[in-house]
């Protein structure tokens, strides 16, 4: 696995979601209390953008059918119709940078 700068937090607002890539994977960063999360963006269920969504606590609802999926975890936070749940990805803050694990 290897380390890769996304962002820089600045980039990031409280209770807000960008899209990154990362070495060819779409991933969501979400922050929320304070700290940065990463989970696929598209929604295993339908394919949405889960960044053009929004957080509900801590949840990312996708804007095509509402699957809700834990930010932190990436998994179905309702039941299984929405799809197999998201990938989470591990994120390290260096300094003002942003690195996701892929």
């Amino acid at each position: 696995m290897t380390l890769i700068k996304v962002a820089t937090v600045d980039k990031i607002e409280e209770g807000g979601m960008i899209a990154v890539d990362a070495n060819g994977n779409s991933i969501m960063l979400a922050k929320v209390g304070g700290k940065i999360h990463a989970i696929e963006n598209m929604c295993s269920h339908a394919g949405g953008s889960l960044n053009e969504g929004y957080i509900d606590g801590n949840e990312v609802v996708c804007p095509l059918h509402a699957a809700r999926y834990d930010i932190a975890t990436g998994k179905v936070a309702e039941d299984t119709r929405w799809g197999k749940g998201q990938k989470s990805f591990k994120v390290k803050i260096d300094g003002e940078n942003v690195l996701v694990e892929v």
